[in-house]
């Protein structure tokens, strides 16, 4: 399958609107996300292909967003 045609954002926003200017770190953002759009491609594509329903897969896609535990709140209830 040809790779996943998600676009790579413009800018990644820090927490106070100011756009992250690194290059390494843009650089690792840019490759973890080419990663993950290829993997839920992929994951999308096999869904489909075994009969699951579209949106329903939009959907748990969705879902396991939503529930991405974020560690500065892990941090913070410890």
């Amino acid at each position: 399958m040809p790779a996943a045609r998600i676009p790579v954002p413009e800018s990644w926003p820090l927490a106070d609107g100011t756009p992250l200017s690194c290059r390494e770190k843009l650089k690792v953002l840019a490759e973890n996300h080419a990663e993950l759009a290829q993997t839920m491609q992929d994951v999308f594509e096999d869904a489909l292909l075994m009969g699951v329903d579209e949106a329903a897969m939009r959907g748990i896609l969705d879902d396991m967003v939503r529930a991405l535990v974020s560690p500065k709140r892990s941090r913070a209830a410890q």
